[in-house]
């Protein structure tokens, strides 16, 4: 009996181990367009992100200026404050998306049709 129960707490530890993997993708972006209520628009610099999740190609209305690689901030209440226009940074996707609660403006500023929401990686 011992020799089982020994046996199975071994098999248990073994497949928590692999199906708890804590490794984190993390990609270079760029904040491009910090517009009014958070409609921030963010370029891709690095990595390998799935090229259905955003714009290859977006030209902002209001400045006719062309951005490759972008997508809009759809996670506006964890997004810093500290990150400026210009401001290169490293985030990443996650798997489920954190639920948005807090309170936005409803003033319009141009941004690309396709959102993502992101978590900033501590790199």
């Amino acid at each position: 009996m011992i020799k089982y129960l020994i046996i199975f707490i071994f098999l248990l530890n073994i497949s928590c181990n692999k199906s708890n993997d804590t490794s984190v993708t993390c990609f270079k972006g760029k904040l491009v367009l910090k517009g009014i209520c958070m409609n921030y628009v963010i370029q891709i610099i690095e990595g390998d992100v799935d090229k259905s999740l955003y714009e290859s190609s977006w030209q902002n209305p209001l400045s006719n200026t062309t951005y490759q690689n972008v997508f809009g901030l759809e996670s506006i209440c964890t997004f810093p404050s500290t990150i400026n226009e210009g401001d290169e940074f490293y985030f990443s996707i996650p798997k489920r998306p954190v639920v948005q609660s807090c309170a936005q403006c409803k003033a319009y500023s141009p941004i690309p049709n396709k959102k993502i929401s992101i978590e900033i990686c501590n790199n």
